[in-house]
């Protein structure tokens, strides 16, 4: 009769003495029961694969595996219980057609509750699909998987030039990869550019109307020109709704046809500007200096500031035939010497407003508020007609 030690594969520790009889699977159903595994390979010292029983003699020193390859009993590696696990064994991973190697500990030991640590802390509990050659397949992207295995290797993230920050953490919490998430979304949130708020300056916007062609739109929609020196520059029909033009200098500045719709233009400084058929509707311009501006359009064209908030501007001299100035407020205003002919101030908030001097033959102001207005040396008579209170 001859008698066999069987260690499990990888390890030289809490080994059983057997005694061998009968079929090869007869003794590898003995491993099993002995061992507590199931028994599939049996291996000598030096790593071969024992296929028939004739090839066992007395005494000899076999490794069982459940299918793995053999692992040398030298790299047995024991847990803090004393309990032996062979977690050095090499595994491939075939990543999105990538393949990694690396070792069992590298997948388990560094995150622990992680998708990876319970695919592969346990042999084949998960039935891992492995192509050909062996390797373990998972179908994910091996760009975004290198920088997560070289964490697991050495607890530090470092993603090479070139690699989005996003698609590492989205596999990173796709592997359950805790940790990890953790640092990349603080390090995607500090690479992210401050938002840039500073005023376009006049070298900037000259560039830009440059590289414009002249019968192409400028969209300057919301942009920020909060103290830009835009004077005498050629600005016709360019969109500047809702755009922040506050304190910008303006003076001498083509605004033909121009959509300031809801722009700020507190503060700015527009005197001797040409505002033909300009949309101002709604529009803040408290404050600002519009003298000897020209509103109007020979063509026709008129300008439409309806709604816009005028209080305190001074529009001393300014051309303003048939401008729209309807339920716009100009309390505190100074238009002295404007011509306002066939102009609509219906619903007008005129209180306080300085129209001494100024042409308001055919004008609409019914509804108007003109508590307190000044209407000396008027040009026209004002009838009664024209304003209601």
């Amino acid at each position: 009769m001859r008698r066999v030690t069987l260690f499990v594969n990888g390890t030289s520790k809490n080994g059983k003495v057997v005694a061998v009889y009968g079929t090869l699977a007869d003794l590898l159903s003995v491993a099993s029961n002995k061992l507590g595994i199931k028994a599939c390979n049996l291996y000598n010292g030096k790593g071969g694969l024992i296929d028939d029983i004739a090839l066992i003699r007395d005494d000899d020193v076999l490794y069982v595996s459940e299918g793995d390859p053999f692992v040398d009993p030298q790299n047995d590696v024991r847990t803090t219980d004393g309990l032996p696990r062979a977690q050095t064994d090499w595994l491939t991973l075939n990543i999105g057609g990538r393949l990694f190697t690396t070792t069992r500990s590298t997948l388990v030991s560094k995150e622990p509750e992680s998708m990876l640590a319970h695919m592969f802390r346990e042999k084949d509990v998960w039935g891992n699909k492995q192509d050909e050659r062996g390797a373990y397949l998972i179908d994910r992207s091996p760009e975004y998987f290198e920088p997560i295995l070289n964490y697991l290797r050495h607890g530090q993230l470092i993603i090479n030039e070139g690699i989005n920050l996003l698609g590492v953490l989205e596999e990173a919490r796709f592997f359950g990869i805790e940790q990890l998430a953790d640092q990349l979304e603080v390090a995607i949130k500090n690479n992210q550019p401050p938002e840039d708020h500073s005023p376009i300056s006049r070298k900037e916007f000259v560039r830009f109307l440059l590289a414009t062609p002249t019968k192409s739109e400028l969209r300057c929609q919301g942009l920020n020109f909060s103290g830009a020196d835009l004077s005498r520059l050629d600005l016709r029909y360019i969109n500047f709704k809702m755009a922040n033009l506050s304190r910008c200098n303006l003076t001498h500045a083509n605004l033909c046809c121009s959509n300031l719709e809801r722009a700020d233009l507190s503060g700015a400084n527009l005197d001797g500007a040409n505002l033909q058929g300009v949309k101002m509707l709604c529009s803040n311009a408290e404050g600002a200096s519009l003298k000897g501006c020209n509103f109007e359009d020979p063509s026709g064209l008129k300008a439409n500031l309806e709604g816009a908030n005028l209080k305190g501007v001074d529009m001393e001299g300014s051309q303003m035939t048939g401008i729209n100035l309807r339920v716009a407020t100009l309390k505190n205003a100074k238009l002295k010497n404007c011509n306002l002919r066939g102009a609509t101030l219906a619903g007008t908030d005129l209180e306080n407003c300085d129209l001494s001097g100024c042409d308001l033959q055919e004008a609409n102001l019914r509804g108007s508020n003109v508590k307190g207005a000044i209407f000396e040396e008027m040009l026209t008579a004002l009838h009664m007609s024209q304003s209601v209170r």
